[in-house]
């Protein structure tokens, strides 16, 4: 009997078919982080990323399209910058029913294009297609680059180093904080440009919960976590700063030896709330993962 999706959940099934891809030669990091990194020249590599919103899961039908559209392409801007990088060029592929509006769509592009000006990015062309049933899918293909060679990847870590993360957390559906934040652009290229680089880095879009033992385990560490250091959004405890999801805050980890640490995690306000360890006991549970919930 075929096992159903369900009863694995999103970790297992992507596994699973992760094995069964083989990355070309100037593919520098394949799947599995937050972008994947391509060769591009002596002074640029390339990021690739794509992102997915779906009506009932990431947004509801009620929601104003043009925060659709602009948390579309938003969530694909973070990944760009959980990797240090610079976003550039977007596809956009909208499958919708054919008896929504065409005001909706209008709108749902005048949210991409806010977010794209905010943050240089040229929409380069797409795809629509109807939907056979009603409801909404807008995908974000969106490229990148980051200096060579200096790519952020979640696998950096090393036992000892300082976990952070770059802010408040908890509360993002009814905050609508998940439709209205800004992607970390800017604090990921001061972090590039001080040169003070996180030795491991991704967004936390599933709930530090869920996040942090990946990054742990892409690191083959273990970590242990001062849940009273984890900073929290008003009106919100520390078990929803864990499990909520979709904060779009940056989750990074530091060398303690790296140097002017101090200053750079003072000056950038990033919020220590633990450190990766040699024995691997990530028994952490919560937050989203998909096909689960």
């Amino acid at each position: 009997m075929d096992t159903a999706l369900s009863q694995l959940g999103e970790n297992e099934i992507l596994s699973r078919l992760l094995r069964q891809l083989r990355p070309s030669a100037p593919m520098l990091v394949g799947p599995g982080d937050d972008c994947a990194v391509v060769t591009r020249n002596d002074e640029w590599d390339t990021l690739l990323k794509t992102d997915v919103v779906v009506e009932g899961v990431h947004f509801l039908r009620e929601t104003e399209p043009r925060r659709i559209g602009r948390k579309a392409l938003a969530r694909a801007i973070s990944d760009i910058a959980a990797m240090g990088g610079i976003p550039e060029h977007a596809l956009i592929t909208i499958l919708v029913h054919s008896k929504r509006s065409v005001h909706l769509l209008e709108e749902l592009y005048t949210g991409i294009s806010e977010m794209a000006a905010m943050f240089g990015v040229s929409v380069a062309g797409g795809e629509t297609s109807s939907l056979p049933y009603d409801g909404m899918v807008i995908n974000v293909a969106l490229t990148g680059r980051v200096e060579r060679g200096k790519a952020i990847l979640r696998s950096g870590g090393m036992p000892g180093d300082i976990i952070c993360v770059s802010g408040p957390l908890g509360g993002s559906f009814p905050s609508e904080h998940h439709l209205d934040f800004i992607p970390r652009v800017e604090l990921a290229r001061a972090l590039m440009n001080r040169g003070t680089l996180p030795s491991a880095m991704m967004d936390l879009s599933d709930g530090l919960a869920a996040d942090l033992p990946r990054l742990a385990t892409a690191c083959q560490c273990g970590f242990e976590l001062e849940e009273k250091s984890i900073p929290v959004n008003p009106g919100c405890n520390v078990l929803q700063a864990l499990n909520d999801g979709e904060d779009y805050e940056l989750l990074m980890t530091f060398s303690p030896e790296s140097l002017h640490l101090q200053e750079t995690l003072s000056e950038l306000s990033l919020i220590p709330i633990g450190k990766l360890t040699k024995n691997v006991n990530n028994t952490l549970t919560g937050g989203w993962q998909h096909f689960v919930h």
